[in-house]
């Protein structure tokens, strides 16, 4: 796999949590990133991420850091689909949009019978496709499979994979769109190959129909996620979405769901992530820094920043706190370590609340990241969730139009 030995010690046959949600296959200090002389391709006998230590041996680079891209890669989620959206989209610079999503029955082909397949097909969603292309924007279905029994299941029969990637291209040519985008999370390590083979044949498939259509893939900044990343890279990957969020979830203590260095030591960051991305060869010039428009609230023990949790948090929608974020008269504390402004509220019953979330100015510093490491672009998580507040939608432009971020 690009050269590179991937040697995992396993310490356990346990999965990873039970959760199954976006944030579910999250960062986790315990993997060592060490380069060095590559050997040869990387053999399975791997444990779930959270079973063990996971070293990636790659070859020092001297390649310098090339030119920047600018491209922006929006995912909207069918959720967001209504009757406001084409509006907000039609101010929204983006090079290409995500309709997310669409998955697989049991039977291999797509699911017809879900609401997103339902919006994504239907009047709005062609209507948006129509005027993404009169912008010159790119739009890519996105196909998702979460879960580790729901990915054993699949990534273990190729001939379901099959029928789903010829169910997955015709529906891309019915709908006159220009790629698919594969998000897959919580998968385990020793599927890795079969996730890459997947991808190199629906990628095959693809340009087969059409010679212009485009394969992404979306990946978790844990060591399972590169390794994904590099598997998807070699099979052809046109794009790799790093998806730089979720480094804090509910269950965790307060930070920032997108943190440049994090302010404890129990967890990740991106600029760990890309590190890690770049040790195992994904390659810049086609990968994408995935951010998010939303935050998370947790209520907390006093006002300070880092204060510990007494409570579950809660996910944090940027267009519904539109009130909050666009009066001035509220003024949050900056974490300058993790790039994130910090919201603290009392409650009803007396105690306090905090909310860390991405203004335009923390997300201007991850962009600057995604510049200084000569990305292809950047992304977020979810267009739509920063409807109502221009200055969001003036950072993307500006970002699109190759402008300076600081």
């Amino acid at each position: 796999m690009l050269g590179l030995v991937v040697t995992i010690l396993v310490a356990s046959s346990g999965a990873c949590g039970p959760a199954t949600d976006r944030a579910s296959d999250r960062p986790t200090g315990s993997a060592a990133v060490t380069a060095a002389t590559p050997t040869t391709p990387a053999t399975g006998n791997a444990s779930p991420e959270g079973g063990g230590t996971a070293t990636a041996t790659a070859a020092p680079t001297t390649t310098p850091v090339p030119t920047p891209g600018h491209e922006v890669y929006g995912f909207l989620p069918y959720w967001e689909m209504d009757s406001g959206i084409a509006a907000h989209l039609r101010k929204t610079a983006l090079t290409t949009l995500g309709l997310f999503s669409v998955t697989a029955a049991t039977n291999g082909t797509v699911d017809t019978t879900s609401t997103a397949y339902a919006r994504i097909s239907g009047t709005l969603g062609r209507q948006l496709v129509r005027e993404a292309h009169q912008r010159h924007t790119r739009v890519e279905l996105v196909f998702s499979s979460f879960g580790f029994a729901r990915n054993r299941a699949f990534f273990g029969d190729v001939a379901r994979q099959d029928k789903t990637i010829a169910s997955l291209v015709g529906l891309v040519r019915r709908l006159g769109l220009d790629g698919i985008d594969v998000d897959v999370e919580l998968l385990d390590l020793q599927l890795v190959d079969a996730y890459g083979s997947f991808v190199g044949r629906l990628r095959a498939a693809l340009v087969a129909a059409d010679a212009a259509d485009r394969l992404s893939v979306a990946t978790t900044g844990t060591v399972t996620g590169a390794v994904m990343a590099a598997s998807a890279a070699e099979a052809g990957a046109d794009r790799i979405f790093l998806m730089g969020y979720d480094y804090h979830w509910p269950e965790s203590q307060p930070g920032a769901s997108s943190p440049i260095h994090r302010r404890d030591s129990d967890g990740g960051d991106l600029v760990k992530s890309l590190d890690l991305y770049a040790a195992v060869g994904v390659p810049v010039q086609r990968t994408l820094l995935g951010l998010p428009f939303y935050g998370m609230s947790w209520p907390v023990t006093d006002p300070s920043i880092g204060a510990a949790s007494t409570g579950t948090g809660a996910s944090w929608i940027l267009s519904q706190h539109a009130d909050v974020l666009n009066d001035r008269t509220i003024v949050p504390q900056r974490d300058d370590r993790e790039m994130v402004e910090v919201y603290t509220f009392r409650e009803s019953g007396g105690g306090w609340r905090a909310v860390y979330v991405d203004s335009p100015a923390t997300l201007a510093a991850k962009l600057d990241l995604a510049n200084a490491r000569g990305l292809a672009g950047a992304g977020f998580w979810a267009i739509g969730y920063e409807r109502g507040l221009p200055a969001y939608t003036a950072l993307v432009a500006a970002f699109a139009a190759g402008k300076p971020m600081q």
